[in-house]
């Protein structure tokens, strides 16, 4: 009896190495791309992790022989990034770029309110499970109703119109704007100064006049938000620090 054999194919790579430095372990996620020439590796600030990318031939033990020369250089920069802090009762998270410590109060009626404080307080009601959820809802919608006022005020001074706004949880970009005019913003524009938000704001704006980044848009965009410079180098020194939040 003859019989057909057929090849399997190879398992598929891992997504992920691990080096280990001392008792501490360091995921790795790892990237073949046919663009690639040799070994590298960058740092991501928003997902907050290494990648090491390779070519498509490349060896997987070569990739991890290479992350592990540069372990140092990775548990230096892993370690810059502070802890990500949980929607949590007592845990501190800016407002506005206030710090508000959440209180969570089982008992209350609705989801969540301000109350004065020293810190102000975030006091989210109903089942501790639900509040991670409730409180990103409600800095969602606190981030759409900021974010419509300041693209309303800019277009009428520039006698642009814009299509919907959204907000989104993007790891890329702060906003972004369509062909059609759509206009859509990292909600966690909420958690910056206002002057950061207005500037991404006024941003998207210009881009409804200026699909470019050329010299005549960042005239309009200055023009339109003069804390342009100031916000621009608190979105360098701290954007990343944004993602911590929930």
């Amino acid at each position: 009896m003859l019989q057909l054999f057929r090849r399997t194919a190879p398992p598929p790579d891992p997504t992920r190495i691990e080096v280990r430095i001392g008792a501490a372990t360091y995921p790795i996620t790892v990237r073949r791309l046919a663009a690639a020439r040799r070994y590298t590796l960058r740092v991501r600030t928003a997902q907050r992790d290494v990648v090491l990318s390779m070519p498509m031939r490349g060896s997987l033990a070569t990739a991890k022989a290479f992350a592990e020369k540069h372990a140092g250089w990775i548990a230096a920069r892993l370690h810059k990034f502070a802890e990500d802090v949980a929607f949590a009762d007592g845990a501190l998270v800016p407002l506005r770029g206030v710090p508000h410590r959440i209180t969570h109060r089982p008992e209350g009626r609705g989801t969540v309110k301000l109350e004065d404080g020293t810190p102000p307080l975030l006091v989210v009601a109903g089942d501790a499970p639900h509040l991670p959820r409730r409180l990103t809802d409600w800095l969602k919608r606190q981030a759409l109703a900021d974010l419509r006022k300041a693209v309303e005020r800019h277009c009428a001074a520039i006698g642009a119109k814009h299509g919907p706004v959204s907000v989104k949880d993007t790891a890329s970009r702060w906003g972004s704007c369509s062909s059609s005019g759509a206009l859509a913003f990292s909600w966690r524009l909420i958690l910056a100064p206002p002057f950061v938000l207005d500037y991404l704001a006024a941003h998207e704006v210009a881009h409804l006049k200026e699909m470019n980044h050329s010299l005549r848009f960042w005239r309009l965009c200055q023009t339109l938000c003069p804390h342009t410079p100031q916000a621009k180098a608190w979105l360098k020194a701290h954007g990343a620090e944004l993602h911590r939040y929930g």
